[in-house]
Formats: C-alpha cells, structure tokens, sequence
C-alpha cells in the first residue's frame, strides 16, 4: 500500500463528520468506545496493510488535533468544536 496520508483527503468531509457524530447520539461511554473500536477495526481491515496500520498508529499517537484543523480541511470547523 501507498504511504500514509496525513493531508485533508475527504470529498465531503463534513458529511462524513456529521455521519461519524450522528453513529454516537445517545449512546453511553461504554457503546461509544465500543463503536470506536468496531470502526477501527473495519476500518483497519479495509487497509489491510501492517506498514500503514503502524504509520497510523504512531501519527496518531504523536501529532496533536490542531496538525488536522487547517483552513483546507473541509472537517475543521466542526473538529475544532467538538475538540475544543
């Protein structure tokens, strides 16, 4: 698989963080992280490269939210919202 890509790469951004927010209404702490986990692991499957899977966990762990919320990511304004 292709390297990791850590630039805005959404067609519809804000429709997908609309849909990711509306999954978790009304669910408890417990159902959220479980949603979160199952997403992942799908998700995780769909790539199904251990390279990138690694790339991602270390992005994840190492850069902060802000490195995502730049004037061209169509995402920013609803994630600069729902981190702050």
């Amino acid at each position: 698989m292709s390297h990791l890509i850590l630039t805005p790469n959404f067609d519809n951004g804000d429709d997908f963080y609309e849909a990711l927010l509306n999954a978790h209404d009304g669910l408890n702490e417990a159902d959220v992280h479980a949603l979160n986990a199952r997403l992942i692991l799908i998700l995780a499957n769909h790539i199904g490269d251990q390279s990138t899977l690694e790339a991602a966990l270390l992005a994840a762990q190492k850069l902060p939210v802000d490195r995502y919320l730049d004037a061209n990511c169509p995402m920013s304004g609803r994630a600069e919202r729902h981190f702050a």
